[in-house]
C-alpha cells in the first residue's frame, strides 16, 4: 500500500533533504506489518532515520511526532476505534 503520509523515496519526510533514504515503518515491533499494510511508513535520510541524535531511533520525542503524524494520517480514511482496534494504543492527547 502507498503511504498515507505522502511520502516517497529518496526524499525525507522530516528533513525534505533529497538522496539516500530508508524506509521507515512508523509503528514498528509487533506493529511493524500492520504498519506496512495500513501505509503507515515515511522515507527518511540516515541523519534523520537512525544516525543523528535527533533521529527516530535516537530520540524518542522525535518517534512520538511521528507516531503521531501516522495515527492523523489513519484516522483521515478511518477511525479512532480501528486505530485502536489495531495498534492498540492511542498516540494523540485527547483534548
Amino acid at each position: 500500500m502507498k503511504s498515507l503520509l505522502n511520502t516517497e523515496k529518496g526524499t525525507c519526510y522530516i528533513c525534505g533533504r533529497y538522496g539516500q533514504t530508508h524506509k521507515h515503518h512508523i509503528f514498528g515491533g509487533p506493529n511493524r506489518s500492520h504498519s506496512e499494510r495500513e501505509g503507515l511508513y515515511v522515507y527518511l535520510c540516515p541523519m534523520c532515520h537512525n544516525i543523528g541524535r535527533n533521529s527516530v531511533h535516537m530520540n524518542p520525542g522525535a518517534n512520538r511526532w511521528l507516531q503521531k503524524e501516522g495515527q492523523m494520517a489513519f484516522e483521515t480514511v478511518h477511525t479512532r476505534k480501528d486505530f485502536m482496534d489495531i495498534f492498540g494504543k492511542n498516540y494523540i492527547a485527547e483534548e
